[in-house]
């Protein structure tokens, strides 16, 4: 064992512990007839003793350590390697950040290593650690590698489809604030369609790789026993339906962005149209109280002789000569329709 690691190994069946003092965190769990290593946030040291004790390929140990590698699959003589996307549980919707979980397969070994954020392979992992559900933890590695793989896929991708099922939830949520003209929505549209598309370049590439793996797992497992291929074709229907719940919230999402665009320049519009009727009404004040401002001799204004309405003769004809146009003005945008009832 190389120096740094604590280890703790108990009988056959049970699990053997290797925590890197600093940094990483390896569980062995050993099965029937293979061994599952689970990695958490391996260090380089840890990733090169377990490429030497299972002649791995030192590229892929290269990928494993990468945060993050594009989706891939390359298959050798004694195993194969994988790589595959998952939105991690406790993500929040607005958030771009995948969890990358790297999977190498062989006749007697399976491999994990991810980042510890994938909650439903952490809880795998407990679950066989801890006994809690020997039932399960039978089914889990009580057969092949292929039958585990199968299961970590599966609840990998159940939990990708919940995660699409909360998008439909928070789509129901987005119609009532969309029609809401006092909430502002444009921020909460795009945060929402950046997360669609997140999961869509999960899903999509997803699809294919479960797919290259059902082809590629039968070298893996027991024939004997039961035919893996029905059980992955049940992972990509629900892959399918993933994909579908997230073309069918992206198009609904243009939707909903098109209309919170159309109310909107509808409000600006009505909130221009009235400033502008407002500054069009005020025109002609405004023109006869610039030239009555001026210090000259005009009729009314200054040593006007006006009296035959009284003392204010020259205010009254000055306000009806300012109110009498605009009123005007107003009836006739009225029948034009600019005002409304």
């Amino acid at each position: 064992m190389k120096k740094g690691f604590i280890t703790k190994k108990l009988r056959t069946g049970r699990r053997v512990q290797e925590e890197d003092i600093n940094t990483g965190k390896m569980e062995r769990i050993q099965g029937e007839k293979f061994t599952w290593l689970d990695l958490q946030n391996p260090d380089r040291g840890l990733m090169e003793q377990i490429a030497k004790d299972y002649n791995l390929n030192s590229l892929n140990l290269e990928d494993c350590l990468t945060k993050f590698e594009l989706p891939k699959l390359d298959s050798y003589d004694d195993h194969f390697f994988v790589i595959l996307h998952f939105p991690p549980l406790s993500q929040k919707v607005g958030i771009s950040k995948n969890s990358q979980l790297s999977i190498f397969v062989g006749k007697d070994f399976l491999i994990t290593v991810h980042q510890g954020d994938l909650n439903p392979l952490v809880e795998l992992v407990e679950l066989c650690i801890n006994d809690s559900d020997p039932e399960r933890k039978k089914r889990l590695i009580g057969k092949s590698p292929g039958h585990l793989l199968h299961e970590i896929i599966d609840v990998l991708v159940d939990d990708l489809l919940h995660t699409s099922r909360k998008i439909i939830a928070n789509l129901d949520e987005m119609e009532d604030r969309v029609f809401d003209e006092r909430k502002s929505v444009a921020r909460s549209i795009s945060l929402l369609r950046r997360e669609i598309n997140r999961l869509r370049r999960i899903a999509n590439p997803l699809k294919k790789f479960v797919l290259e793996i059902a082809k590629n797992i039968d070298r893996y497992s027991d024939r004997e026993l039961d035919e893996l291929t029905l059980y992955f074709d049940d992972v990509i229907d629900h892959i399918d339906k993933v994909i579908e719940t997230l073309e069918e919230s992206r198009e609904t999402m243009e939707i909903y962005k098109d209309t919170d665009f159309v109310l909107s320049t509808e409000k600006t519009n009505k909130v221009l149209g009235v400033l502008t009727i407002i500054f069009t009404l005020a025109i002609p004040a405004t023109v006869i109280g610039t030239f009555y401002g001026m210090n000259v001799n005009l009729p009314g204004g200054i040593g006007g002789d006006l009296i035959f309405l009284g003392p204010h003769t020259s205010f009254i004809i000055i306000i009806l000569a300012s109110a009498i146009p605009a009123i005007l003005m107003f009836a006739y945008f009225r029948k034009l329709g600019w005002i409304s009832s």
